[in-house]
């Protein structure tokens, strides 16, 4: 990175320790700060979204839907979330594969299960053995981020479920007495109120999801846990030109101080989201706001 940084025998301390963090190597530790920070950015969204449609579903009163909604939120029960990220990640990328395989290859006249092995045409291998390595990069964060969304959706689905219960039946009744249909009560009274009830929960789990970001390793991604171990590990050539002992310990500690700050972040922004949600609510939060402005 420096000019100075050609031979780092005649290096001083500082000059020494300015190069070694400013390696190429580094800088991918560095780089996978930002795909953490983008898996959240982006997973955070979409599990809402499966999580909203699941609690949906779960109230809905055609029974088939019904019953999908309710074995979605039925996942995040009694299974190791380890589990779901190790089978999601494998079971989405054979069905990718298998679509594309039905696609492109309509004269494949020999079975993709072949005992344990599952085999499909060249041409419908995700991604293709010769596109460049960013497509192979690319498609394993979206398997992450899609298999973060699936596990974590059905976490927030529960949530949402029981947000949606605990809106006062009261005031449902009384949305229909004014002559509001069911679509609208449910736009226009129940989501908006039940934010409220749901938030504790989904702070929760905004939490265990950052705590989560390390399983990226598990499915291919190079995150800044990976980084951290093979830097901070007795070095060798394939990770730096600076030797140097077991400093794992220093690495894992700068990583508990980005992981503890970043969760107070949160917590600042969770904590002012709850304010601005319990205003005006029939709540105990929203109870004490109006008697701290009488």
């Amino acid at each position: 990175m420096f000019a100075f940084c050609t031979d780092p025998e005649t290096l001083g301390n500082f000059q020494w320790l300015a190069c070694y963090m400013t390696t190429g190597k580094h800088m991918s530790l560095y780089v996978s700060v930002f795909v953490v920070l983008a898996l959240l950015g982006i997973t955070a969204p979409v599990a809402l979204a499966f999580g909203f449609g699941g609690a949906v579903a779960a109230r809905s009163r055609i029974a088939p839907l019904s019953w999908f909604g309710k074995a979605y939120i039925a996942i995040v029960r009694g299974v190791p979330d380890i589990a779901f990220f190790l089978f999601f990640v494998i079971a989405l990328d054979q069905f990718f594969e298998w679509i594309r395989h039905e696609v492109k290859c309509p004269g494949w006249d020999q079975p993709i299960r072949q005992g344990n092995d599952f085999i499909v045409c060249a041409q419908a291998k995700l991604p293709l053995s010769t596109s460049p390595q960013w497509v192979h990069e690319t498609y394993g964060f979206f398997l992450a981020v899609l298999t973060f969304a699936i596990v974590f959706g059905a976490f927030s689905a529960n949530v949402l479920f029981g947000a949606m219960r605990a809106v006062p039946r009261a005031q449902l009744e009384t949305a229909e007495a004014y002559g509001m249909s069911r679509r609208q009560t449910f736009w226009r009274i129940l989501v908006p109120q039940m934010w409220v009830y749901a938030l504790p929960g989904l702070s929760n789990l905004w939490m265990v999801l950052i705590k989560a970001t390390p399983l990226l390793f598990l499915l291919g991604v190079e995150d800044i846990v990976y980084w951290a171990r093979e830097l901070g590990g007795t070095a060798n050539p394939r990770f730096t030109d600076y030797p140097h002992g077991d400093w794992r310990m220093w690495y894992f500690l700068a990583l508990l101080v980005f992981y503890l700050g970043f969760t107070r972040v949160s917590e600042i922004f969770l904590e002012k989201l709850m304010v601005k949600l319990s205003h005006g609510q029939a709540t105990t939060a929203g109870e004490a706001q109006r008697k701290a402005g009488a």
